[in-house]
């Protein structure tokens, strides 16, 4: 049994790692939320007032105040899961910076699906060279604060992998021919949509299209959990879901 404390215990996500962790015999000892509200545990608006111990951390909540969980962390020396999305470049630069301190696990999605859509994408963009043009289009639903996805992030990194490329975010107006070194990546928002990730690599006469969709956020919940099991006892260092899946794919 694993003692967690969930940052952002009240949203969505912090809702479907409860119910999923009651299911599975972990103990999520407190939450930590800026809008607290009845839980199966204590709920706190700040982790000034956190006393209890755990043994790793998940938070699912949003870039803002990011500072004061990870010092947090360091202070009490424990494992952070970072799962939110919409880090600044200062953001990833302060997450360097205590993973040298501390084990800090940082992913944009936590599927087991996505993680390996990125792998199927590098390996697609290699294959097809550059006489494929690549569009990624991300659907999200309309409560989602930032784009492009983290998720979608993650797929144009893989891209280029197999080559130098930069990302251009959606089209308007005049914008002249496609360059070759585009990677286009646009964003969708509405309704109650989980998450919808596509890849698209179109050629002369041919398109080649790698996609996934989460029908449940239970997925995301699911791989939280083991991301955090996963964890536990590793030294300081940043990891990611391609550090976990090593020796599985």
């Amino acid at each position: 049994m694993m003692d967690l404390i969930l940052c952002g215990a009240c949203g969505r996500m912090g809702t479907m790692v409860t119910e999923l962790a009651a299911e599975r015999g972990e103990r999520i000892v407190c939450g930590v939320d800026v809008s607290p509200r009845p839980m199966p545990y204590p709920v706190y608006p700040s982790f000034a007032e956190v006393k209890e111990n755990c043994d790793v951390m998940i938070d699912f909540s949003s870039a803002q105040g990011l500072a004061e969980r990870l010092e947090f962390a360091e202070k009490r020396k424990i494992p952070v899961l970072l799962a939110a999305t919409g880090y600044s470049e200062d953001d990833l630069k302060l997450i360097e910076r205590y993973a040298e301190k501390i084990p800090v696990f940082k992913t944009g999605n936590l599927s087991l699906g996505v993680n390996l859509l990125q792998m199927l994408a590098e390996k697609a963009a290699r294959v097809l060279g550059e006489d494929f043009d690549v569009e990624i289009i991300e659907r999200h639903h309309n409560q989602k604060k930032d784009a492009p996805s983290g998720t979608a992030l993650m797929l144009a990194e893989s891209v280029k992998k197999a080559g130098e490329k930069e990302n251009v975010y959606g089209r308007h107006g005049i914008v002249g021919a496609r360059k070759k070194s585009e990677i286009g990546i646009h964003a969708v928002r509405g309704g109650t949509i989980v998450g919808e990730h596509e890849v698209m690599f179109a050629g002369e006469d041919e398109i080649v299209t790698l996609s996934h969709s989460a029908r449940s956020r239970r997925v995301f919940a699911a791989g939280a959990l083991k991301a955090a099991q996963w964890l536990l006892g590793k030294p300081a260092g940043l990891y990611d879901m391609s550090d976990m899946l090593k020796g599985i794919v």
